[in-house]
């Protein structure tokens, strides 16, 4: 079944920001700082011009994200992992589609709205040079809400698992790395300031 192409006002701008920061001693990724500017700030404002409005799923400092005048969504499931930060979207989202990003992303492409629409369908996950990366994807929320009710009444939390469901379609950016900051080497070289005792 083929539906119209999402524009922006059709969508909102979902930024995955509910992981631990295991790998970088508890840091909470969405406030680590590239010249000055908290990553979660960044990307609404890089996106800011396909988005009609912005949700960050979140699970602690939630203040801080009013502060920022940000809406964050904290998980309604614990520990099945980025699952919980799709559905707490899912369920929080008024537009027609979303557009998800992980706040750890080093960098987004131009136009993402549109590359990932132009696959048309159900919606469409970004393919980068070193693969698959199913959270920087364009889902319509009736179907990602319909999709999510089934996996996780049976306890099936892999994301690519429910894209399949969906038959969402993969879009490859040739040339093109959106990378991720996992790892403190990560944070050196996309010149991320260290985490703050914060």
């Amino acid at each position: 079944m083929q539906h119209d192409s999402p524009s922006r006002v059709d969508t909102t701008l979902g930024l995955l920001a509910g992981g631990a920061g295991s790998r970088l001693g508890g840091a909470d990724k969405a406030w680590l700082q590239r010249g000055g500017v908290p990553q979660v700030l960044r990307l609404a404002k890089r996106l800011s011009d396909e988005t009609a409005s912005v949700l960050v799923s979140a699970n602690r400092d939630l203040a801080r994200y009013a502060e920022a005048g940000l809406t964050a969504i904290p998980d309604r499931r614990t520990e099945i992992g980025p699952i919980a930060g799709l559905d707490a979207l899912a369920s929080a989202c008024t537009t027609p589609w979303l557009l998800t990003v992980p706040v750890d992303l080093v960098d987004v492409n131009d136009c993402l709205l549109r590359s990932l629409a132009a696959a048309g369908g159900e919606g469409a996950f970004a393919i980068d040079d070193d693969g698959a990366q199913p959270l920087v994807a364009l889902w319509r929320v009736e179907a990602l809400r319909a999709a999510l009710s089934v996996a996780l009444a049976n306890d099936e939390i892999a994301v690519h698992a429910l894209q399949a469901r969906m038959g969402m379609t993969g879009v490859r950016f040739v040339g093109f790395r959106f990378g991720n900051l996992n790892t403190p080497g990560d944070l050196a070289a996309a010149g991320i300031e260290p985490p703050s005792a914060r």
